[in-house]
């Protein structure tokens, strides 16, 4: 669902410098391009400060994935156990970038069904080994292309160009892809690790509503105030299940309390969906 325009995103920082009043002679499309770059250069911190934001927990994400891996190749079942959830969110938080390479997050993150059975590595497939069939006899092959992977997206995320439109559409598909696909358990299916899932999520999501904050309360206090009131909501569910340094197993979670989870990101993802069109009627 992605609802948001870039058009409205630079509209919100272009009123936030120029405000509604212009009275100079200058023409119309001549002002419209300076609206437009003026507006593009103030949102560069923005994006510069969340390409060093995923970038590092890319990096965070090499290092787990590296004792992650380590521990299935030597066989250490209940090490490779209590890692996976924690390694796995740093993925998560970086959705929206680590996604860009279509060819390497299927590999890295694809779940059973996903891709041909031939094709079916990563993550996923090692949970399974681990859980399903309780052993890591016989993945340390899928461990070992798993680094090389990691290590391959590592060295391509430097490339991506991140803009203020994947921002706003990557905070809003993270918190659609918990509502609407990880809340049934299937993404975590074998190990219920999905809470890790649905915090790292929005913790993703959350770090892009901060950067953009400052410019959404200028132009809507109130709106900021709800998003920021939503996060609080969903982080108040989410502490109720936690167990030691962790999270409960997702099969622990009663009907109605995955029923209030999945309302509660619901009513946080309309309002932040928001941020980007909120001057489009002004």
């Amino acid at each position: 669902m992605k609802l948001i325009k870039l058009s409205g995103i630079l509209l919100l920082s272009s009123s936030l410098l120029f405000g509604c009043a212009n009275t100079d002679t200058t023409s119309t499309t001549e002002k419209e391009k300076t609206t437009k770059n003026v507006a593009a250069d103030a949102l560069k911190g923005v994006t510069d400060e969340y390409r060093k934001y995923a970038i590092g927990e890319i990096e965070e994400f090499v290092k787990a994935t590296e004792a992650f891996t380590t521990a299935v190749k030597n066989g250490e079942i209940d090490k490779a156990k209590a890692l996976y959830g924690p390694a796995r969110m740093h993925y998560e938080r970086a959705e929206p970038i680590a996604e860009v390479f279509g060819d390497l997050d299927p590999k890295i993150d694809a779940r059973e069904g996903d891709v041909p059975e031939a094709e079916w590595g990563g993550y996923h497939r090692i949970e399974k080994g681990l859980w399903d069939e309780n052993t890591t006899k016989g993945y340390e092959q899928y461990a070992e292309q798993l680094m090389k992977d990691v290590n391959l997206l590592r060295a391509k995320v430097d490339t991506v160009e991140v803009t203020p439109d994947m921002l706003i559409t990557g905070a809003v598909d993270l918190l659609n892809e918990v509502s609407t696909s990880k809340v049934t358990g299937e993404e975590d299916r074998y190990s219920h690790t999905d809470l890790y899932d649905f915090v790292a999520n929005v913790q993703g999501a959350e770090k892009i509503y901060q950067l953009l904050n400052p410019a959404l309360k200028e132009k809507d206090t109130e709106l900021s105030k709800e998003i920021g009131a939503r996060f609080d909501e969903v982080y108040s569910l989410l502490n109720k299940h936690k167990k030691d340094d962790g999270y409960k197993s997702y099969t622990d979670l009663s009907k109605e309390e995955v029923k209030e989870l999945s309302q509660a990101i619901d009513a946080l993802a309309e309002p932040l969906s928001q941020i980007g069109i909120v001057t489009e009627a002004s």
